[in-house]
């Protein structure tokens, strides 16, 4: 068998950086154990949140009672793997976007007529693959709070995230950590198409001789991070395709044995069945908002690492006279982090007059999702999400991104969706790119890396609805050449692979 940490798409890594991944994975084995001559077993039960909206069943590996996902309440009816139609979906907690990523891929899957499978390799606690992935979770959430701190932010974070990941050498490192993700795999059918939503899975899956699997790399800043060699990698982003087929700056100035042209894709961003479908609808609707001067609604989303409640409060707090006047309205949707939302609420005492609450009350959230969506309806005050439960936490955003008129939102895998977007500070430098992108396809502003350009983009979104209507115009241009439909492709892609048998 190749190991693909000592060459990398004919790239030879050094003997130094060869030694110094081996010792990567000797670490892990010490600290957590290597678990490779364990049969874990596999037990399939229909995901209880996401299930009936995007046909979701969730993929337990190992002990019942150790799995994040497992409720023995409520699991009580297994179910079998559909080896014909069956699509599993590869991702772990790393903040929102992978799950988010997830998500949309499944909704396409099921809208294509296969049967989608969840496989949240951070969920199995008892496995070795679990506990690595979840250390270094911790270590990237931490680093991303860190990151508010100025000197941390430039000397450590955006470094690591804009060059650090971008090695060839980081890439062998993650390889040989990924040979102690393999034996969750063990016992998976083959044969079954699997979609990793981060690298890890996709490249835990060729080591556990999984035969069909698709990277969605869902950056378009390239980084060997997020290579999968023996994969077939897509991009969202023509800007990424070169970069990434040459490997450019993977290795310093030097030049690159390039990917092969099979081994990488270009196929649009990756966005969900319900909101690609409704794109014309939802963007019709908010021209016509605009148009009549009724108030803008705003939604604002945390990412995953709970980092940005210092932005939400600056611009609650700027959008009071407007949210008195009923000239606008909020949505706030931290997600899982409650103590976001307590911060926000303690520093801005004001808002509580204004603020309808949706906590953990997921049928109040989907009714008032749909409401929403009523031409006739004007929306006033705040209304305030969370979600203990990490898919209807993430997944509420979605629901709420329909019958928004703005997302403000850092520019990470939320740049991609159709919907005119304000970008906040980004959290690490290869989110800038997202922002970029978006700017350049017409359907989001420039990054607003500070409090006062922040405030000038909501102003600007007030007081001249041509910008709104502009970039939902734009995003309509951008539909009619499938530039939000990456999800369907990437789909369509793995169910190809074993169609013909590659």
């Amino acid at each position: 068998m190749k190991d693909r940490s000592k060459v990398i798409f004919g790239n030879e890594i050094s003997d130094a950086d060869y030694v110094k991944a081996i010792r990567s994975k000797k670490k892990y084995i010490r600290k957590y154990g290597n678990d490779s001559d364990r049969d874990y077993p596999v037990t399939i039960y229909k995901n209880r949140y996401i299930g009936d909206s995007l046909g979701v069943n969730n993929i337990m590996v190992g002990s019942l009672e150790t799995n994040a996902h497992y409720d023995p309440a409520l699991d009580t009816e297994p179910l079998e793997f559909d080896t014909e139609k069956g699509l599993i979906v590869g991702n772990i907690r790393m903040g929102f976007g992978h799950y988010r990523i997830s998500m949309a891929i499944a909704s396409c899957a099921k809208a294509l007529g296969y049967v989608p499978y969840w496989m949240d390799l951070n969920s199995y606690g008892e496995t070795t693959c679990t506990k690595v992935i979840g250390a270094q979770n911790e270590l990237y959430s931490l680093g991303s709070r860190l990151s508010k701190n100025a000197a941390f932010n430039k000397v450590v974070w955006e470094p690591m995230n804009y060059e650090g990941f971008r090695a060839l050498s980081y890439n062998s490192s993650d390889q040989k950590n990924a040979e102690l993700m393999a034996p969750v795999f063990k016992n998976i059918p083959k044969d079954i198409p699997l979609v990793g939503t981060h690298v890890w899975p996709a490249q835990a899956a060729l080591h556990g001789d999984m035969k069909y699997v698709v990277n969605a790399i869902p950056d378009n800043w390239p980084m060997a991070l997020h290579l999968a060699e023996g994969a077939v990698h897509t991009i969202q982003c023509r800007n990424s395709y070169m970069g990434y087929r040459i490997l450019n700056g993977m290795n310093k100035n030097q030049v690159n044995r390039p990917m092969p042209k099979d081994s990488l894709v270009y196929t649009g961003h990756y966005i969900d069945h319900e909101l690609v479908s409704n794109i014309e609808a939802d963007c019709d609707a908010r021209i016509k908002r605009a148009e009549e001067g009724k108030p803008i609604r705003f939604l604002l989303t945390i990412g995953g690492a709970g980092a940005q409640m210092e932005i939400f409060a600056a611009i609650i707090k700027y959008l009071m006279p407007a949210l008195r006047e009923k000239k606008a309205a909020v949505y706030v949707n931290v997600g899982d982090y409650r103590n976001v939302w307590d911060q926000i609420e303690s520093s801005l005492p004001a808002i509580k007059p204004l603020t309808k609450k949706y906590f953990d009350d997921w049928e109040a959230t989907e009714r008032f999702a749909a409401e929403a969506l009523d031409p006739d309806k004007n929306l006033y005050g705040i209304h305030a999400f969370c979600h203990k439960n990490i898919f209807e936490a993430v997944y509420c955003t979605n629901l709420l991104m329909r019958s928004c008129d703005v997302l403000v939102t850092k520019p990470s895998e939320l740049a991609f969706y159709p919907v005119p977007k304000l970008f906040i500070k980004r959290v690490g430098k290869h989110e800038m790119w997202g922002a970029i992108h978006s700017a350049e396809m017409g359907d989001g502003t420039l990054e607003c890396r500070d409090i006062p350009h922040t405030e000038q983009m909501v102003d600007m979104f007030m007081n001249e609805p041509d910008l709104l209507i502009g970039m939902c115009e734009n995003i309509k241009t951008n539909n009619s050449i499938g530039l939000y439909s990456g999800a369907y492709e990437v789909v369509k892609i793995a169910m190809g692979l074993k169609d013909r048998g590659l």
